[in-house]
C-alpha cells in the first residue's frame, strides 16, 4: 500500500486529494494544527470508522517546527509527499507579510531539508502559484515565463518554487512544483471572491441577506475546478522524472461573469442585489494571469474536466443546499 503525507490536508485541495488517494488504495497521513484545527472538509472521512484510524491518520504539528516534522516523517517514511499548507490569501499577505514569507517560503525550505535527510526521501509535490508571475510581459504564461511577483505571497511562492528546483538539481530529489492558477470548489475559503459570491447568492435567495458589496467586477482570472487540479498533482508524482508544470485552463473570465452565473443559477436578478464598494478594489491587481498548460497536457495527458459555468453553478447550488430556499 502506497503511503502519502499531505500538509494542508484540511483545506480545499488537501481534502480532495485525501479522497482521491484513498480511492486509489493509499494509506494517507496528514498534518493538522495542534490547536484550532478546522476539519469540516474532512468530517465525512474522520467520522467514518472504516477509514479513520485504518487508512487515514491526522498528525498534530507545525510547519515551523522542523524537529517535530522530522520525527513524524522518520517514523512514517512516506512514499509521496504533497506540500499544500501555507497562508494562501494574497490580500492577507500584505497585512501579514512576515508570517506569509515564514510559512510559505521558509516553511518549504525547512521541509526540503527534512526530506532530503530521510533514509528514503519521498517524491515531493509542491503547490506553487500563478502569483509568482505577478505582472508578466507575455500572455499566456508557461514554465519559461520569468517570475515577477508583486505581492508578499507571490514572492514567498517564487522563493519556494526556486528552492524546489535547486534541491531537485543539486541533490537529485524527485521534487516538483505545480504552478497552480486559481482553482475553486464548494470547499473554497469564504474570503475568496468566487465563494463569497456563490454564498451570497444562496443567502439572498434564502432571505438571509439583501445585497452583496464587491470591488471591481472587471477583474479577470483563469479559474478551474480544484478537483481537476488535485488529479494533476497526483499524476505529476507518477511520472518517470520530476518537472515543474503550469496547471491552468487557459481561459480568462471576469468577476462579473461569476456574479451573473451564480445569481442566474438561483433565478435571481443580480442587478437588484450587487453593489460596488471602492474600498474593496485591489490596488495590486495582477495583469492578465492566464496559463498555458500545454506541457502538462503532453506530459500527463491532463486537461480540466469541468467548464467554468459548470463550476460556478455547482458551487452556488452546493451553497444553496445548506439553506431553505423559498418557492
Amino acid at each position: 500500500m502506497t503511503r502519502a503525507f499531505i500538509t494542508g490536508i484540511s483545506g480545499q485541495d488537501g481534502s480532495y486529494l485525501a479522497e482521491l488517494l484513498l480511492d486509489k488504495g493509499y494509506e494517507v497521513h496528514g498534518l493538522v494544527r495542534r490547536t484550532n484545527a478546522r476539519l469540516a472538509n474532512l468530517a465525512h472521512l474522520v467520522e467514518n470508522p472504516s477509514v479513520f484510524g485504518k487508512r487515514l491518520w491526522l498528525h498534530p504539528g507545525d510547519m515551523l517546527d522542523q524537529g517535530s516534522l522530522r520525527g513524524i516523517l522518520e517514523q512514517l517514511s512516506p512514499d509521496e509527499f504533497y506540500h499544500l499548507a501555507g497562508q494562501t490569501h494574497v490580500g492577507l499577505s500584505f497585512e501579514k507579510a512576515e508570517v506569509t514569507c515564514e510559512l510559505v517560503g521558509m516553511g518549504a525550505l525547512r521541509l526540503l531539508e527534512v526530506l532530503r535527510h530521510l533514509p528514503k526521501p519521498p517524491r515531493l509535490f509542491h503547490a506553487s502559484s500563478s502569483e509568482i508571475f505577478g505582472r508578466p510581459d507575455t500572455s499566456p504564461q508557461d514554465e519559461q515565463t520569468p517570475m515577477r511577483p508583486v505581492n508578499p505571497y507571490g514572492c514567498a511562492k517564487a522563493f519556494a518554487t526556486q528552492m524546489v528546483a535547486i534541491y531537485r538539481e543539486r541533490f537529485g530529489m524527485f521534487a516538483c512544483s505545480g504552478i497552480l492558477y486559481n482553482h475553486e470548489s464548494p470547499r473554497r475559503g469564504e474570503n475568496f471572491v468566487t465563494r463569497k459570491i456563490c454564498l451570497a447568492a444562496a443567502s439572498i435567495k434564502a432571505g438571509r441577506q439583501s445585497h452583496l458589496a464587491l470591488g471591481s467586477t472587471t477583474a479577470r482570472r483563469d479559474w478551474g475546478d480544484a478537483r481537476d487540479y488535485v488529479r494533476a498533482m497526483w499524476m505529476m508524482l507518477q511520472q518517470p522524472r520530476p518537472e515543474d508544470l503550469v496547471l491552468a485552463t487557459g481561459e480568462l473570465h471576469t468577476v462579473q461573469e461569476v456574479v451573473e452565473l451564480a445569481f442566474g443559477a438561483l433565478d435571481l436578478d443580480w442587478r437588484a442585489h450587487v453593489t460596488q464598494d471602492p474600498a474593496l478594489v485591489r490596488q495590486d491587481e495582477p495583469y492578465c494571469l492566464v496559463g498555458n498548460a500545454a506541457r502538462a497536457r503532453r506530459a500527463l495527458n491532463w486537461q480540466p474536466g469541468t467548464s467554468f459555468p459548470q463550476l460556478i453553478r455547482g458551487m452556488t447550488l452546493a451553497a444553496a443546499g445548506s439553506h431553505v430556499i423559498p418557492q
